[in-house]
């Protein structure tokens, strides 16, 4: 049984900014890449173990079509206060992400990727 039976496909558009930021900063690791021939547009899998044992995966989707920038997704992490302090403590210039309280109770730290997607650890 998959342990994540729903794959989001978030749309990117450079492939250095992506590693940077999904493999560098989150964390995450490549699982594998695809493309059609030299100079195609790329299509990844990315994963990032989560505490638990569980594992958050993504594609990553440089073809135009695919999916549409701007989408937002929501990754259960539990320890969330923990795994902020060590993003923060990475200094990536382009995110400072902070925990915030939502009215239901809730606590939620939200990042923007360099491709307009949000990802909303909670």
């Amino acid at each position: 049984m998959l342990n994540n039976p729903v794959i989001p496909v978030l749309r990117s558009f450079d492939e250095a900014k992506a590693a940077e930021f999904y493999l560098g900063f989150l964390g995450f690791v490549q699982d594998w890449a695809h493309r059609f021939g030299d100079d195609f547009p790329l299509y990844q899998q990315i994963s990032l173990g989560l505490p638990g044992g569980q594992r958050c995966i993504l594609h990553l989707s440089e073809h135009h079509g695919d999916a549409s920038p701007g989408a937002n997704i929501r990754i259960a992490y539990a320890g969330l206060a923990t795994f902020q302090q060590q993003l923060l403590g990475k200094h990536y210039r382009n995110a400072k992400p902070g925990l915030e309280t939502m009215p239901w109770g809730m606590v939620e730290m939200r990042i923007a990727d360099p491709f307009g997607n949000r990802l909303v650890f909670f």
